[in-house]
């Protein structure tokens, strides 16, 4: 045993010096040098410098759950109607890259937004945002106008020298629903264009801000009795292009034609801001230009009879919005309290005044609420018959929302806005003047876009271009526990209505537009409202980090 433990020992001795020699023989390795992240102290918490490079960069995002709740008013068959529930999940990463040069800070901001959303329109699925192409619906039986997927390029924007390119909010919007859950307030939030701009400053906290801005985020349909909704079927065919826009003018005194009313694109929309922050608040003022410009007459034969008299080529008109923002920090009632009192007028330019923030927006006509008496109509502009020339819609928003932090974890909000929007005089008398030419018989090819035949009883209550309001109030009550965590519900009341007369109501009368003759005639009994309005409850919780 002795002997045989002795080898063994041997045996590994010199197994052990073999390997000794061999090892030196190699070159020695140096150990990589690791480089840790540094805090970068340059731009406030959360910063930290690239390794390699003398960029900072901030990463955040937010996690959030909605729920909300909202009466329905039908379950007609066709009207997708019925859901008074909505949830959605949503997530949002954020980055933001500094580095200091010798012309002041070069910046890139990116976010990227993400979401699931379902049940009734306005807490569910988006239809301004399916609209521009920021979300995509289902089209399952059960899940069409119920069910959306999106994800949106939010931000994409560099700053420098007083240079702000790519993809960012609009410079000419200000409260913006800042204090709010649903957003429900009349007023502009474009919280995503693509833009051009500088900004000066000026000093004192005084800057003036000069943009060029995507026009796109920024139409309202122009008004066409004709209008044709890009549509999705739920077979093998999916329809989501619309093309052509036909709104009938005059050729002739009994012949009629028709202009192509899709917009298109030429000169951006320019923005003008000047605006004030210092210890007290902010204030700001601003002012945009909106090109209105459609195409030109159909080269098919016109309808009718007697000779052609073919009207003028549709100019091209500028559209143009002001708007006048004020912030006023009140730390004498509370920290963190503020008031916003805002307001914008807007000539052809519906969605810079934010006619349309609750009813939905990209669209001539809306019924958000579901069982809605009568659509609200946000065209900016209509096309006069007679001259084939654009005659815009003027609208004027007014907001105000109060912040108020009871303690410095449970905070309120209370607001409301009021609204209205006028077409142009005797532009709905115009419409009603090519209603019977290109309706005879008392048919109606326009359906619920119909102006009608002046002096009869349905163009007294057709709903197509009446002149509206609204009103929306509300407030908010959030815990926020621990710092960025916010636990809150929201409620808030919406009227809409209109501004003189009276409409059909077309949930108590869904066939009412099919039956003009009848109307006009007697035999056809219509209900008619003057006014909706619906309540919603908001639950919300959100994670910032």
């Amino acid at each position: 045993m002795r002997l045989l433990k002795s080898s063994l020992l041997g045996s590994v001795g010199a197994f052990a010096a073999v390997g000794a020699a061999n090892a030196a023989d190699l070159p020695i390795k140096k150990a990589v040098p690791i480089e840790y992240v540094r805090v970068c102290g340059a731009y406030g918490a959360g910063f930290f410098y690239i390794p390699g490079t003398d960029t900072c960069l901030r990463v955040s995002g937010r996690a959030r759950f909605q729920g909300g709740y909202q009466p329905s008013y039908t379950r007609r068959a066709g009207t997708n109607g019925g859901d008074t529930s909505a949830y959605q999940g949503r997530l949002r990463i954020n980055m933001d890259a500094r580095t200091q040069t010798a012309y002041g800070t070069l910046r890139a901001f990116v976010r990227l937004e993400a979401g699931s959303r379902t049940g009734y329109s306005g807490v569910g699925p988006s239809g301004s945002q399916q609209r521009i192409g920021n979300a995509f619906p289902g089209i399952g039986t059960d899940s069409f106008g119920r069910n959306q997927q999106y994800v949106i390029a939010d931000k994409a924007f560099i700053q420098f020298a007083g240079l702000t390119a790519g993809r960012a909010s609009s410079f000419f919007d200000f409260y913006a629903h800042d204090f709010e859950v649903a957003g429900a307030t009349l007023g502009s939030d474009a919280f995503s264009t693509n833009l051009l701009a500088y900004t000066a400053t000026i000093g004192n906290g005084l800057s003036a801000t000069i943009s060029i801005e995507d026009p796109v985020f920024r139409r309202t349909p122009i008004f066409s009795p004709l209008n044709v909704s890009a549509t999705l079927n739920t077979g093998s065919v999916q329809n989501f292009g619309v093309t052509y826009q036909p709104t009938p003018v005059f050729v002739g005194p009994n012949r009629y034609s028709f202009i192509d009313s899709i917009e298109r694109s030429r000169l951006p929309d320019f923005v003008g801001v000047v605006r004030l922050d210092q210890a007290w608040g902010s204030a700001q003022l601003s002012a945009a230009t909106h090109e209105l410009n459609v195409g030109t007459l159909t080269t098919a034969a016109s309808v009718g009879t007697g000779p052609i008299v073919a009207p003028a080529h549709t100019r091209n008109t500028q559209g143009w919005a002001v708007q006048g923002g004020l912030k006023v920090n009140l730390p004498f009632i509370a920290p963190g309290d503020a008031l916003y009192l805002q307001g914008a007028y807007g000539n052809g330019a519906q969605l810079y005044t934010g006619y349309s923030a609750y009813s939905g927006s990209y669209t001539q006509s809306t019924t958000q609420l579901q069982g809605q008496k009568f659509a609200q109509y946000f065209s900016d502009a209509t096309i006069n018959p007679f001259t084939g020339q654009l005659q815009t819609s003027q609208t004027f928003t007014a907001t105000a929302s109060y912040l108020h932090y009871w303690t410095p974890e449970w905070r309120s909000a209370m607001f409301g806005s009021y609204g209205e929007q006028s077409f142009s005089q005797g532009a709905r008398l115009a419409q009603g003047a090519i209603f019977n030419l290109v309706n005879p018989n008392g048919t109606n090819t326009f359906g619920s876009n119909a102006v009608g035949t002046p002096g009869t009883r349905f163009y007294q209550l057709s709903q197509a271009l009446r002149d509206t309001y609204q009103f929306v109030a509300g407030g908010s009550l959030i815990w926020s526990p621990v710092k960025d965590l916010d636990i809150g519900v929201e409620a808030f009341y919406t009227q809409i209505g209109l501004k003189n007369g009276r409409a059909i109501d077309s949930d108590k009368s869904p066939t009412a537009y099919a039956n003009v003759a009848g109307i006009n005639n007697g035999t056809f009994a219509v209900r008619t409202a003057t006014q909706d309005s619906v309540s919603q409850v908001n639950f919300r919780v959100q994670r910032d980090f």
